[in-house]
């Protein structure tokens, strides 16, 4: 037989372990209710601080070999960086419209090569970092330099010649100043690692300055 003891001690164990598993429950349903509160917050906090600003896009002109400036309407996050990137990844969005007078992928064997790659605006541009210009003699030495770190497939998709390519540079480094105008020089990277051009012409061995908007041609 069981002892009277035995027993209390029994039905103790039986309300401890019953109390602590609605103590656990209840726990969770908090937690779950302070998620809920943080998700349905979240989109108000972050239409708050990216509310819809004027950019600039300058956008090239094959036809001609000029540029031109277009004015957008977009959301733009409050970091210097993050900005450049989407800033550029929405110029590259502009040069893949049907409609664009800079077209990228023209060809046929080109989009076939780089369709899945190139879809996705992310993975035109790798990433944008910004640092202070090393201080030097020359006073053009100032301001932040911009590091773009384009995409293989972006440049294994970039026609090939010395006009669309220089375009596209030009395009770059006119929208970053427009829009940023502490960016005074920019370097280019492709998927992480120096290159000696965009598709065989352009050099990307050198630092443009965002000056070179103004001439038309790049120059160190």
């Amino acid at each position: 037989m069981i002892s009277r003891a035995r027993r209390i001690l029994f039905a103790f164990l039986v309300i401890a372990v019953v109390t602590m598993s609605a103590i656990l429950i209840r726990l969770r349903e908090r937690a779950q209710d302070r998620l809920h509160i943080v998700h349905d917050s979240a989109p108000l906090i972050e239409s708050a601080e990216s509310a819809p600003q004027s950019v600039t896009l300058v956008i090239p002109d094959d036809l001609d070999g000029s540029l031109r400036t277009v004015q957008r309407s977009q959301s733009l996050p409050p970091d210097d960086s993050t900005k450049a990137r989407v800033l550029l990844e929405t110029l590259i969005e502009a040069f893949h419209d049907p409609h664009s007078t800079h077209p990228i992928a023209a060809n046929a064997e080109t989009q076939a090569n780089a369709a899945e790659s190139v879809s996705d605006a992310s993975a035109r541009i790798d990433d944008v970092f910004l640092m202070p210009v090393p201080r030097g003699a020359a006073a053009t030495n100032s301001g932040t330099l911009a590091v773009v770190d384009l995409s293989a497939a972006f440049a294994a998709s970039h026609p090939s010649g010395i006009e669309p390519e220089t375009l596209t540079l030009l395009s770059i480094l006119g929208t970053l100043h427009a829009n940023i105008p502490a960016i005074t020089q920019v370097h280019f990277l492709i998927d992480g690692h120096p290159a000696e051009t965009l598709a065989g012409h352009a050099d990307l061995t050198r630092t443009y300055l965002t000056t070179d908007i103004a001439t038309g041609t790049p120059q160190s």
